[in-house]
């Protein structure tokens, strides 16, 4: 399957209806309250379980190379499991509306912090948080508006980023913004370097369709070859920032344990080996990523076909 065949699945398609959905349902939570949307909702996710083939199996070999990998047959697919999956993403999606009305409290998420990073959050210089589609990434974020009243912007591939500030901002986000950033351009690295000096902080998905060019690094996860974008690690060796890993999964309580934690104090490369330390620092990030989908086995929300190949199991 090509790049661009790969950014028409996930990226362009998606993104055409994901703003009018987040609205929709945004609107649903309001007028109707999370208990009375949640069976709206998760009649919406059956939906797309039942006639969503491609998303089917692309959850269920996501499952079967997390066991093969991890030696725990307890995590191998079934229909239930896959099944389960969906619902968990449907269960993200009332979360992220509960945190975008201010309904999630700073008590709600466990902190994992043995670095203390959340006290340079206010530092005279911001850093960079690189996170992945594991988890909720809305929680992660919350830290912007819940606790630290730090200007959170966040790297999207959507070309829908404005139309999302403005569904933000009308919930009441006022410290957490969208960029759109679809290649490192000089005007967007310029950007981002003032919001940088002036202690903003940078936050950027690592495992989905890269954001400069087209560029991915194929590394090994959960023992497959899969292509990961080069992104991340091209912007922190141009902005000359540490770069520090974040993911925040759903415990059984339902509440949040939130990780936060160094990756790198500098991503530094020539051009002479730019391809080889990116390539290094992919591998970490998605080794990183492996473990902690053993945390969480069922809250990944990459339901593309995430290692590009044709031998998905049946489901």
């Amino acid at each position: 399957m090509s790049i661009n065949a790969d950014k028409e699945h996930w990226a362009d398609h998606k993104e055409r209806g994901s703003f009018w959905l987040m609205k929709f349902t945004a609107l649903c939570a309001k007028v109707l309250g999370r208990r009375l949307l949640s069976p709206l909702l998760y009649g919406i996710v059956l939906y797309f379980f039942m006639f969503g083939r491609s998303a089917r199996h692309s959850a269920w070999q996501y499952q079967q190379r997390l066991a093969d990998w991890s030696g725990r047959n307890e995590l191998r697919p079934t229909h239930w499991r896959v099944f389960g999956q969906f619902m968990a993403f449907a269960d993200s999606m009332l979360d992220k509306l509960d945190v975008w009305n201010g309904k999630l409290s700073i008590e709600q998420i466990e902190i994992i912090d043995p670095a203390l990073l959340r006290n340079q959050l206010r530092g005279e210089r911001g850093q960079m948080l690189v996170g992945a589609h594991l988890g909720n990434l809305e929680v992660c974020r919350a830290l912007a508006e819940l606790g630290e009243r730090v200007t959170m912007n966040v790297l999207v591939h959507t070309k829908h980023a404005e139309r999302f500030n403005r569904l933000l901002g009308e919930a009441g986000a006022t410290n957490l913004r969208l960029i759109q950033v679809s290649e490192l351009d000089p005007v967007i690295m310029l950007q981002l370097h003032e919001r940088l000096e002036r202690g903003e902080w940078l936050a950027i998905a690592g495992d989905r369709v890269p954001l400069h060019g087209g560029r991915s690094v194929t590394v090994d996860f959960l023992g497959h070859p899969a292509a990961f974008p080069q992104g991340p690690w091209l912007l922190a060796g141009l902005l000359k920032c540490p770069v520090n890993f974040l993911l925040c999964l759903k415990k059984q309580t339902g509440d949040y344990r939130l990780i936060i934690e160094p990756f790198t104090d500098a991503v530094v490369w020539k051009r002479s080996d730019r391809e080889q330390v990116i390539h290094q620092w992919a591998t970490r990030y998605a080794e990183r990523l492996a473990q902690c989908c053993l945390e969480a086995p069922q809250q990944w929300f990459n339901f593309y076909p995430f290692w590009k190949t044709d031998d998905n199991a049946s489901a």
